[in-house]
């Protein structure tokens, strides 16, 4: 299928499956006529790709992960690379989560000072 039939089956748009193309997540053919051609499993891939970058993967660490969802039942079949990319992301997201809590904390003081100044007017 060209890159055209790939969008309309995937939902996803040309310039970004070409940007895909250049992180190396998708990997086309190409024709006769120097058009990309992709096989009939490139729209699961692309699925996947999505997937993973919802999760908060990197366009890296998908690269990583890729190999390691050959099987369509699973989302990453287990493996040490896998098994590393994932610790590493579960790692950093648990401190942002932390971060994010800690600000938040910050904001609800502020919020609360200036809801009881404006209670007393």
């Amino acid at each position: 299928m060209l890159i055209g039939d790939l969008s309309r089956a995937s939902g996803v748009a040309p310039r970004l499956l070409r940007y895909y193309e250049e992180q190396g997540l998708l990997v086309p053919g190409r024709d006769g006529k120097g058009y990309r051609t992709y096989g009939a499993d490139a729209s699961a891939r692309v699925a996947r790709i999505r997937e993973l970058l919802s999760a908060g993967m990197s366009t890296e660490d998908s690269r990583g992960l890729l190999p390691c969802m050959s099987d369509p039942t699973r989302w990453v079949l287990p493996c040490d690379e896998s098994l590393d990319i994932v610790e590493q992301r579960f790692a950093e997201l648990g401190s942002k989560i932390a971060e994010l809590t800690r600000q938040r904390g910050l904001l609800e003081v502020q919020r609360d000072a200036i809801r009881d100044w404006l209670d007393r007017e």
